[in-house]
């Protein structure tokens, strides 16, 4: 027999008690069946998590800041390596519990809309076209290539128009218009249903009046309905139980669980799905809806061998030695190398030689391990902080008294009187510069529930650095000294422009990411970060962050001057862009036009950048972007060189939204830029290169 009457064959011999078992995440076993029992909660955002030893990758906004689709897929694919043999190993010991399953509730393909967001570290940034392409890249790496016999099931995450507030989510309507939804909200998601992926996440909140796990709108008519989607929908932890509870569209459990299975969520991912046998004897479902979810269900679990000998099963074999090795740990410190961003450099401050003989590093993000993890991590067997970077890499190169204090606190203020000792001592007489490690950790911003130091259910009321560490910042600049800040965080954080002579922001950067750090300030690397999402220069730039209009959010659509743009990242060379050459000077629908970009290093010394092709209406209406990412690449140039780069432009990517949710091809004039930032003066004013650009006539 093949799959699918494998899988007929075994729901008939089924009961409906048996079936609605089989709904819910803890899956139970049925025994006369063959059936194991199954655990489909895992997670890997950035590396296996809460299964014990695995290799801690850079956060997901961190790897989007590499701006390269091969690297992620690469830290993927080791992170289902990874995976495999935590469940062979797992499957050997009999145990079958939660986080050592094949089902991962990864990529969070929200848009980053509004940097207030904690869980916006866990989401490729801003931009629609950028998380559609990274968040492929990991689903390409996790799920392997062939889609009949996965290597593990990655789930695209949170389906839809979710991101905050996070005290909110339990209760909030996302209201948006059509063209926001389309343009903004859904494309990452249609982009990543057309790949293949194998699992889509409700989100907790309503979307236009419906809970987003039980609507029809977007799970019947837009998922399955207008994309083809035949992979199967979870709930979000708990979120049906929000149905009757919070969002008061139901009254009772089982009509919850009722709304769900109709409206197309296949599995439970808490306690409510047990209910559908209550909801079955009254009628509200039938036993063919059950049993549609469950051969979705069953689908899955047969394309991950599960009902299949070992033998039979292309990654039985892949063995425990694959976890946390040095394949993996190099890996690691690569993605930090490509995804840590230098900001600022004044004077050519960065990289430090050795004329530098005594140097200072203060902060409380130095020593703290926490600044490396983000959230969803697994354990390294060795997390090399800031502090012991830099201490490594003093001890073995260089002639350098290296002198540290805490400074001031993480989360707090110091007390006072604690704060004048401390400040004393930073006089700058002792020492020819100043290290300054500032920023959040995963205490200070992420999901609700998991931080224990935020006021706001882990999101941050203000994206300025928190004032206990500017004022203490203030006082090292007052030395007189030179000053490298390093921030760390998932997420924005405003400073003033002269607070520090350089800048460079870590993200969390996994479990190397304090040897890269070193490797960057003493110039043994070479930073090419650029960053996935705007740094807005206060809080006061932002709209209500209740609100899901995308007027005034993102670079697409932001009027007011960033303090960082989209995109923006320097490096220790320079960059020129020459020339941009079209194939064409006109295109119509169905076809496409090839741009050739000359990139040039101005400078001494190798360097990768990002090339980034934006398309701007040139009579746009009020409502449209100022511009959009329509493609990009990470390039090495050679110190003195020169380098061309061709891309091949669609006409959908010069297609807009209209108002009624359409992609449409309208006519007229379209400017392409070829930059390494988004395309506004601050960019150029930042040391990104001054952009070149090519009109397109739209027939």
């Amino acid at each position: 027999m093949n799959r699918e009457e494998r899988i007929r064959e075994l729901i008939s011999k089924m009961t409906i008690e048996e079936k609605v078992s089989q709904l819910s995440y803890t899956s139970a076993a049925i025994p006369r069946l063959g059936v194991p029992e199954y655990n489909w909660w895992n997670e890997c955002l950035h590396g296996v998590a809460r299964a014990g030893v695995a290799t801690v990758f850079p956060q997901a906004i961190a790897l989007a800041a590499a701006f390269d689709e091969g690297l992620v897929e690469e830290v993927a694919t080791a992170i289902s390596d990874e995976a495999r043999a935590k469940y062979n190993e797992a499957i050997k010991r009999g145990n079958r519990g939660q986080y050592w399953g094949l089902t991962f509730w990864t990529p969070n393909i929200n848009i980053f809309r509004d940097p207030r967001w904690g869980r916006g570290q866990e989401t490729y940034g801003e931009d629609p076209f950028l998380t559609s392409r990274i968040g492929l890249a990991l689903v390409r790496g996790l799920q392997g290539p062939d889609p009949e016999h996965m290597k593990a099931a990655a789930c695209a995450k949170h389906f839809a128009v979710h991101s905050g507030p996070e005290k909110l989510r339990h209760t909030f309507d996302a209201v948006v218009s059509k063209k926001d939804l389309f343009e903004t909200y859904l494309p990452a998601f249609k982009t990543l249903v057309e790949g293949g992926v194998e699992a889509v996440m409700g989100a907790y909140n309503r979307t236009l009046g419906e809970p987003c796990g039980g609507s029809y709108y977007l799970l019947r008519d837009i998922l399955r309905g207008e994309w083809g989607f035949k992979g199967h929908v979870t709930s979000d932890c708990w979120a049906i139980r929000d149905f009757h509870e919070h969002h008061k569209v139901t009254n009772s459990p089982e009509e919850s669980a009722a709304l769900a299975l109709n409206a197309g969520c296949d599995l439970n991912c808490g306690c409510t799905y047990p209910q559908l046998t209550v909801s079955y004897k009254k009628g509200l479902v039938t036993e063919e809806t059950i049993d549609r979810a469950l051969t979705r269900l069953l689908r899955t679990r047969f394309k991950l061998g599960m009902f299949d000998p070992p033998e039979q099963d292309p990654y039985s074999k892949i063995s425990g030695d694959v976890i946390n090795c040095e394949k993996h740990q190099k890996l690691a410190r690569r993605a930090a190398e490509k995804s840590i961003a230098l900001l600022r450099n004044n004077k050519g401050l960065l990289p430090l030689d050795d004329s530098a003989k005594r140097i200072t590093l203060v902060g409380p993000c130095a020593a703290n391990p926490h600044v490396l993890f983000g959230n969803y991590y697994g354990i390294s067997p060795r997390f090399v902080t800031i502090l012991e970077g830099l201490g490594q890499k003093v001890r073995d190169k260089y002639a350098i008294n290296l002198e540290y204090r805490h400074g001031c606190l993480q989360y707090e203020e110091n007390h006072p009187a604690r704060f004048s000792s401390q400040a004393g001592f930073f006089t700058g007489a002792d020492t020819d510069l100043l290290i300054a490690v500032m920023g959040l950790d995963g205490s200070m911003e992420g999901e609700e529930g998991d931080t224990i130091a935020s006021d706001s259910n882990g999101d941050r009321d203000t994206i300025e650095l928190p004032p206990w560490q500017l004022k203490f910042l203030r006082q090292l600049k007052d030395t007189g000294k030179p000053v490298i800040l390093i921030l760390t965080g998932g997420s924005p954080i405003a400073i003033p422009e002269d607070i520090a002579d350089a800048v460079i922001f870590a993200w969390y950067s996994g479990e190397k990411g304090g040897e890269v750090i070193a490797d960057i300030i003493f110039g043994d690397l070479n930073p090419g970060g650029h960053l996935p999402i705007s740094f807005p220069a206060s809080t006061s730039q932002l709209p209500p962050y209740e609100n899901y209009d995308m007027k005034g959010r993102t670079y697409r659509y932001m009027a007011e001057k960033p303090l960082y743009p989209f995109g923006f990242g320097l490096s220790y060379t320079g960059f020129s862009f020459d020339s941009l050459k079209l194939s064409a000077a006109a295109i119509r629908a169905g076809e496409k036009i090839k741009a050739t970009v000359s990139l040039s290093n101005t400078g001494k010394r190798d360097g990768e950048d990002v090339i980034q092709l934006y398309i701007a209406k040139k009579d746009r209406s009020a409502d449209d972007p100022l511009c959009s990412l329509r493609a990009f690449r990470r390039i090495n140039v050679p110190a003195g060189k020169t380098v061309n780069a061709d891309f091949e432009l669609p006409s959908s990517a010069f297609e807009s939204v209209n108002a009624a949710g359409k992609s449409v091809l309208v006519p007229g004039a379209y400017t392409i830029y070829a930059c390494d930032a988004a395309p506004a003066p601050v960019s150029v004013e930042r040391g990104a290169p001054k952009p070149v650009e090519a009109v397109v006539t739209v027939k």
